[in-house]
């Protein structure tokens, strides 16, 4: 007998439906699944045997051939259990094939039949709408996350005795609440960084229009403690990114997501697939991870020349294009930069009477930012040790107050461009709309000519000098403005 059900695997950030079909058929006991399944699916046929026998249902001693279908995609993860349990139950007559009809299944199967939790749930059942299921059945530890999309039926049961209920005429399981997604504590705030001013400053801009951001100093001077504040002064996401970067989380298996945009930095030992993405099948990396979010580099000097030079493209486009024998991958990487470097390998800088570095070696510590990288950074900061007396001194704003200008500022760029776009991600047809007055446009072509700005520095610059503007609430981008984003880029004290 034969019996069909609809299961899933994850492709990149996707969920792509699989066909399970199972037949059973007399001859010699045997099970084998084909289809392109991976060491995690093929040893699916010991775990489905235990828990089929341990939830009291009879194991067909008889040939037995699950097929993945399509063939020429590759199966991976423990996620088809219960899609291959469920049909080989409907095959040996156990439960009604015509009530199994339209349902999809996900979830990893423990020896005694009860359900374990799997990654990309939410894409699942996004997947499983748009297939056209009449449901999807996952494990209730996934339940609130699947019940976040739209238009798809999802039910959870707890084992996998519970698919008898079939054969009743009723539904599995129970309908499972939506998660609620909110703020878990407070973050860092940004009252904890003391006599860095132009720091505060930067962040705040970089926060608003979204610009990279490189901080230059020595060690101790507040660079990490800035950037892991950045978090506090980002505003809220909407629905559709908590969407977007729940999605993500589901899939890459970072755990519950709660309404807080992803914060992420990786140890300056990884490699370009690890930052990237990369795999097989491919996979996201740490700069699709902190899609929407903020990923941190610290002490980006020492990163591989080769992972930092990946992070051309997604700095222009927010998204980043893997392409490996095995697949092609787009994924989405709309995330603020902020790095952090020393001067010098010692980190005291040349000014400093303490420094021993010699200026080759200098020159080979800074040579690992290239100048096509630095090129796509908006705002470049050098910053010094503060003093004791700015260390006593009172804090300045915190992260509510500066939060609000930021928000603020990020409802004129929505205003202006649409959803989930920043200054930081117009294109040319947005710059060309840009009011900008007589004495601000004199100063950008000057300074083009002065600074040997390249095309892309003028077009950021004009980009950073909108956000100012947007963040002092002014319909025109002025001189001043626009001095201040040249102060900004400029890079002769980094």
């Amino acid at each position: 007998m034969l019996a069909e059900t609809t299961a899933f695997t994850l492709d990149g950030i996707a969920a792509r439906p699989v066909r399970v079909e199972v037949d059973v058929q007399r001859g010699l006991p045997s099970f084998q699944i084909v289809g392109l399944p991976d060491t995690a699916v093929r040893e699916a046929r010991e775990r489905v045997r235990a828990a089929l026998v341990n939830c009291g249902f009879e194991f067909p001693l008889k040939r037995i051939t699950a097929n993945l279908a399509p063939a020429d995609l590759k199966k991976v993860g423990p996620g088809l259990d219960l899609a291959l349990a469920a049909a080989l139950l409907a095959a040996a007559g156990e439960i009604s094939i015509d009530r199994l009809a339209g349902w999809a299944f996900a979830g990893e199967l423990a020896l005694d039949g009860t359900l374990r939790p799997v990654r990309g749930a939410l894409a699942m059942a996004e997947a499983a709408g748009s297939n056209g299921s009449a449901g999807l059945i996952l494990p209730p530890a996934n339940g609130g996350e699947a019940a976040m999309a739209l238009g798809v039926e999802v039910r959870v049961i707890e084992s996998v005795a519970e698919l008898r209920c079939l054969d009743d005429g009723e539904l599995p399981g129970e309908r499972p609440a939506p998660a609620e997604f909110r703020e878990s504590g407070p973050l860092p705030d940004i009252a904890d960084l003391r006599g860095q001013g132009h720091l505060r400053r930067a962040l705040e801009i970089s926060a608003a229009g979204g610009h990279g951001l490189l901080v230059v100093g020595p060690p101790g001077a507040g660079k990490s403690l800035a950037a892991r504040r950045m978090n506090s002064i980002l505003p809220p996401p909407d629905s559709g990114e908590i969407l977007e970067i729940a999605r993500i989380a589901s899939v890459a298996g970072t755990g519950p997501v709660f309404g807080r945009r992803p914060f992420r930095a990786p140890h300056h030992t990884v490699s370009a697939a690890g930052l990237v993405g990369g795999g097989t099948p491919p996979g996201p990396g740490e700069i699709t991870l902190a899609h929407g979010g903020v990923l941190f580099l610290d002490e980006i000097c020492e990163f591989r020349r080769a992972a930092l030079e990946a992070l051309r493209e997604p700095l222009e486009s927010g998204e980043i294009t893997i392409v490996r024998a095995t697949g092609r991958q787009t994924l989405p990487c709309r995330f603020t930069l902020v790095a952090a470097a020393n001067p010098c390998p010692c980190g005291r800088g040349e000014e400093d009477p303490g420094c021993r570095c010699s200026l080759s070696a200098t020159t080979r510590y800074r040579a690992a930012l290239s100048g096509a990288l630095a090129d796509r950074i908006d705002l470049n900061v050098a910053v010094e040790q503060p003093s004791a007396e700015a260390m006593a001194g009172s804090a300045g704003e915190d992260s509510a107050t500066v939060r609000k200008r930021v928000i603020a500022a990020r409802e004129v760029m929505t205003a202006r461009y649409g959803r989930a776009k920043t200054n930081a991600a117009a294109d040319a047809a947005d710059l060309a709309d840009l009011k900008i007055d007589r004495k601000a446009q004199s100063l950008v072509s000057s300074a083009h000519t002065a600074c040997r700005l390249s095309g892309r520095a003028h077009d950021r610059v004009l980009r950073v000098a909108r956000t100012i503007a947007d963040l002092e609430a002014c319909r025109e981008v002025e001189e001043q403005h626009v001095a201040s984003a040249l102060d900004m880029r400029r890079r002769d004290r980094t």
